[in-house]
C-alpha cells in the first residue's frame, strides 16, 4: 500500500526514486537531491538531452517499464501526474510502503526550509523566475532556484545557492501552487487556461486568489499592472487583512515600472523606476514588451530583497536567456530563426509581436504545433485570430500530452478558422523537407509550441547552416 506520511526529513534521505524524472520540474528536484548527496534514480519514457545530462551528473535512469529496476532501498518516490495509474511500476511502488509524493508536494516541502519567492501566472513564469534568480545572484544574493526551463547562464533548470531565499515557479496546473507558502509572490497574468482542470475562468481565478492568500503574514504580492483591475476590492481587502503588501509593476505604469523603453540593436533598453525614483538604466537581450515587464518583476523582487542594484545593471545586461524562450537559433542579414515555447494564444501574440517589432519589414513564417486537444477546443477562435496575423503558416498535428483525442478537434479544424492564404498542415518529416525546399524565401522563421516540436529545431538549424555556409551571425 502507498504511504501517505508526508513528514519527511529531506536531508535524512539516502535514496529517492522519480517516476517521470525527465520532466522539467521533476529534473530540477532530482538535481536538488543529487547535489545534497542523496542517491537519485528514476524512470522516463524516452531518453532526451536532459536525461542524458542527469545521467552524466550521476543519476541512474532507465527508459522501459521495469518494476525490478526500482531500488529496494528507495525511501521516497516522487511522481508526476503525467504518469498514468496503469504504469506497471506502480505495483512495485505500492509494495515498497514508502512515502509517495507529487512533484508539487515535494517542492512545497523543500521550500519550507527557505524564504520563498514564488512566481505565478498563466504565462511568463519560467522567464521571470529565471531572471529573478539570475538578477538576485548578480546583486549579491546567492539564491537557489527551481526553474521551468534550461537557463543558458546555468545550463540547468536548477541552481544551488547559500542564501536563505529560494525562487520557485508557482504552477497553477492541477492546483500545484497550493503547496507553497511564499514570503514574496509575483502574479504575472490571469488569462484563462487549463480549463480541463478548472472548468471555467472564474474557478481558475478563485484558485489564484486562494494562492495569494497563502502568502505569509506581512509578505508581499507583486501584481502586473495589466491585471491589477482583476484584483477586486474584496480580494485586496483579504490581502490587506493579512498584512500582505501589494505593489504593481509594468511597462510605463505601476509602482515599479520600465520607463523610456527603446529598441536599440535588437535589445530592449529601459529605465527602472520605483515610484518617481529612477533606480537604474538597463538593457535586456530577451525582446518584447512582455519580457521587459517580466524583467521589471524580477528587478522589483531584487529591490525588495535588498540586492545591490548597481551590480544588477551588469546582471541584466549579461543575462543570456532560456532555452525555447524567444531563443535565437540563427541570425544573419538574410534570415532570422527563433524557437519559442509559446502555446497559448496570449503567448503566441507576444512572441509574434516581438518578432514584428524587431523585424517590421520582413516576411514572418510560423511553424506551430498546438498543445492539448482541450486547449485547442477552448481557444480555437483566439488561436485562429493570432495565427492569421503572420505571413505564412505551417500547422503540425496537435500534441496530445496527457489527453485522449476529442472528436472533431484537430489541426484541420484550426486551419479552417485561419484567414490566411499561405497556410498548410505538415507532419514532422514534411516540415523539415519544406524548410529545405523553401529556404531561399524565408526571412523570419519561428517554431512555436510546447509539445515535441523541439525535435525539429536542430534539423532546421542544420539545414540553415548548410544553406548559408558563410553566415553573418549577429549578437542579439
Amino acid at each position: 500500500m502507498l504511504s501517505n506520511d508526508k513528514h519527511i526529513n529531506i536531508k535524512g534521505l539516502e535514496h529517492v526514486y522519480f517516476l517521470g524524472i525527465g520532466g522539467i520540474g521533476m529534473s530540477a528536484l532530482a538535481r536538488y537531491f543529487n547535489l545534497l548527496g542523496i542517491k537519485v534514480s528514476g524512470y522516463d519514457r524516452t531518453e532526451t538531452p536532459l536525461t542524458r545530462n542527469l545521467s552524466s551528473e550521476g543519476m541512474v535512469i532507465h527508459f522501459d517499464e521495469n518494476p525490478s529496476l526500482i531500488p529496494a532501498d528507495t525511501q521516497l518516490v516522487v511522481y508526476t501526474p503525467a504518469i498514468p495509474e496503469s504504469h506497471s511500476e506502480w505495483s512495485a511502488i505500492r509494495e515498497l510502503e514508502v512515502p509517495v509524493m507529487k512533484r508539487a508536494e515535494v517542492l512545497g516541502l523543500i521550500s519550507r526550509n527557505f524564504r520563498t519567492i514564488a512566481v505565478a501566472g498563466t504565462h511568463g513564469k519560467t522567464s521571470t523566475s529565471s531572471m529573478t534568480s539570475y538578477f538576485l545572484r548578480s546583486g549579491g544574493e546567492p539564491v537557489s532556484g527551481f526553474l521551468g526551463g534550461i537557463v543558458k547562464d546555468y545550463d540547468s533548470n536548477f541552481v544551488f545557492g547559500s542564501s536563505d531565499w529560494v525562487v520557485v515557479e508557482a504552477d497553477e496546473f492541477d492546483r500545484s501552487f497550493m503547496h507553497l507558502t511564499p514570503e514574496i509572490a509575483v502574479l504575472l497574468s490571469l488569462d484563462a487556461d487549463h480549463l480541463d482542470i478548472y472548468g471555467d475562468h472564474q474557478e481558475m481565478l478563485k484558485t489564484f486568489r486562494d494562492f495569494t492568500l497563502q502568502i505569509k503574514n506581512g509578505g508581499t504580492l507583486l501584481v502586473c499592472q495589466d491585471i491589477v483591475a482583476m484584483i477586486d476590492k474584496d480580494w485586496k481587502a483579504e490581502l490587506l487583512q493579512k498584512g500582505i503588501n501589494v505593489f504593481s509593476f509594468g511597462v510605463d505604469e505601476g509602482w515599479f515600472s520600465a520607463q523610456n523603453v527603446k529598441v536599440i540593436n535588437h535589445r530592449f533598453e529601459f529605465d527602472f523606476y520605483e515610484g518617481d525614483e529612477d533606480i537604474m538604466h538597463a538593457g535586456l537581450s530577451m525582446p518584447g514588451k512582455h519580457n521587459t515587464s517580466n524583467a521589471i518583476a524580477a528587478l522589483s523582487v531584487a529591490k525588495l530583497v535588498g540586492a545591490d542594484m548597481e551590480a544588477l545593471v551588469a546582471g541584466v545586461d549579461s543575462f543570456q536567456g532560456i532555452d525555447r524562450r524567444f531563443d535565437f537559433q540563427y541570425t544573419s542579414d538574410k534570415l532570422v530563426y527563433v524557437d519559442d515555447y509559446a502555446h497559448h494564444p496570449s503567448e503566441l501574440k507576444e512572441a509574434i509581436g516581438a518578432a514584428r517589432v524587431l523585424y517590421p519589414s520582413r516576411k514572418l513564417t510560423v511553424i506551430f504545433q498546438p498543445h492539448l486537444y482541450s486547449r485547442t477546443r477552448d481557444f480555437i477562435e483566439e488561436f485562429a485570430q493570432v495565427l492569421s496575423t503572420v505571413d505564412e503558416l505551417i500547422l503540425m498535428d496537435i500534441y496530445p500530452a496527457r489527453e485522449l483525442p476529442l472528436e472533431g478537434v484537430n489541426s484541420q479544424w484550426l486551419l479552417s478558422k485561419v484567414t490566411l492564404e499561405n497556410s498548410y498542415i505538415l507532419n514532422e518529416a514534411e516540415v523539415i523537407s519544406w524548410v529545405e525546399a523553401n529556404l531561399d524565401s524565408l526571412e523570419v522563421l519561428m517554431t512555436l509550441g510546447a509539445g515535441n516540436i523541439d525535435r525539429i529545431v536542430k534539423p532546421i538549424k542544420e539545414i540553415i547552416l548548410e544553406g548559408y555556409s558563410e553566415p553573418k551571425a549577429t549578437s542579439v
